[in-house]
């Protein structure tokens, strides 16, 4: 049996795999009256009067929806609300694993941006935070920008997860590559979610350039090939405005072009797009981060025969799993603890400085630590909760 029929079998005996579970007994009349009528009363006044309080009364203080409309499910597709439902129970079950974070399920039957905006909306006086999880591109990025003045902190995942944890792994790559960040010429293949996203961070659009040195360049591909300013063909509002502040060169043609003499290839596109002569056309000492699941877009075997020194994969098979277990939990478990209103760039790039402080001494087949190591949550939430402070976003005490 495969880990596919495995898991199945499991999700299908379990019935799926979290459960509500109350935190008080109701054993007798007194018990009912303290959690339910009369005694409830009281709480829902004293919220009332101070909306804070419901932070300090209700499970408000500690659960995170997450929320998808099944658009863009792992490497599957759209398939649906209901199907995105097993995904989103596992994403529950790793921020209760990892972070203590209270998570829940919320898969939305509609795929239209202003239907989930609204939805998100009403649903948030419940919650902490809010995960946004496979919702596909260029949806998503409308959806999450529209969300940022709710009073709670907003992340889609797909972004913002996968852009930290490329670059805490990139950090770490450049040291064992004896590479200066600074200098890295980066290829991206996939300009939808994660790989705008990942542009973004290692450009460090926003941020103040003493807080961060970004990469020397990024050069953005997709299905049409290399994205420049002017580009008409398979083109969008965001990826016109990527192409404003990356490819520096003006360079045009295919991923092959874009590759030869590059330090740095990232993939969050497709399988086996990447062949051997490829890698072999990337400078000396090139890293490869190959993370299109389950098949990658070059096998590490052949990544390294290739010439590559560092190569990871979004595989748990493999060395160096880039994968965003390592990210969302900590980001989300420090930004509710600073009690943030929003998750801004410098908070996520205290995220990957912390991931990657993580690997005292990073080497070929490790660049980032297990999801399993209890210092990784714990160090990314505390450099989390203390950019936030420092950026002021935080609830009023009021």
């Amino acid at each position: 049996m495969d880990v596919y029929e495995e898991s199945f079998e499991l999700h299908k005996k379990k019935k799926g795999k979290i459960v509500v579970k109350s935190k008080v007994r109701v054993k007798n009349k007194q018990d009912l009256s303290l959690a339910y009528t009369p005694g409830v009363a009281e709480v829902s006044r004293r919220i009332a009067a101070n909306k804070n309080e419901v932070f300090e009364c209700t499970l408000k203080a500690n659960t995170i929806a997450v929320v998808s409309d099944g658009s863009a499910i792992l490497g599957l597709g759209n398939l649906g609300a209901e199907a995105a439902i097993p995904v989103m129970e596992g994403k529950a079950v790793l921020f209760k694993e990892f972070a203590k974070l209270d998570a829940f399920p919320i898969c939305l039957s509609t795929q239209d941006a202003q239907e989930i905006i609204s939805t998100v909306k009403f649903i948030a006086p419940v919650f902490a935070g809010i995960n946004l999880e496979d919702i596909s591109a260029p949806r998503c990025f409308e959806v999450e920008a529209a969300l940022q003045d709710i009073g709670i902190p907003v992340m889609h995942d797909d972004q913002h997860g996968t852009a930290v944890v490329v670059t805490a792994a990139l950090m770490n790559a450049a040291k064992v590559v004896n590479k200066q960040f600074s200098e890295l010429r980066v290829v991206i293949n996939g300009a939808g979610a994660a790989g705008i996203a990942v542009t973004r961070l290692l450009l460090g659009v926003g941020v103040d350039k003493t807080l961060f040195t970004p990469v020397k360049e990024v050069v953005l591909c997709d299905t049409a090939g290399v994205i420049y300013e002017g580009r008409v063909e398979n083109m969008n509002a965001y990826k016109a405005e990527i192409a404003k502040i990356s490819n520096p060169k003006k360079i045009r043609g295919s991923l092959a072009d874009a590759m030869k003499g590059a330090d740095v290839f990232v993939g969050v596109s497709a399988p086996n797009i990447v062949t051997q002569g490829m890698v072999k056309s990337m400078a000396q000492s090139s890293i490869v981060f190959a993370m299109a699941n389950p098949v990658p877009e070059i096998m590490p075997d052949e990544a390294m025969a290739a010439g590559a020194v560092v190569v990871a994969t979004g595989r748990s098979d493999f060395p160096n799993q880039v994968n965003n277990a390592l990210g969302f939990p900590g980001i989300f478990r420090g930004a509710v603890d600073a009690k943030s209103t929003k998750i801004t760039t410098e908070m996520k790039l205290a995220a990957a400085f912390a991931l990657a402080g993580c690997v005292e001494a990073p080497s070929a087949d490790r660049i980032v630590p297990s999801p399993f190591e209890k210092n990784v949550v714990k160090s990314i939430a505390k450099a989390v909760k203390k950019a936030a402070i420092k950026a002021g976003v935080v609830r009023s005490k009021d």
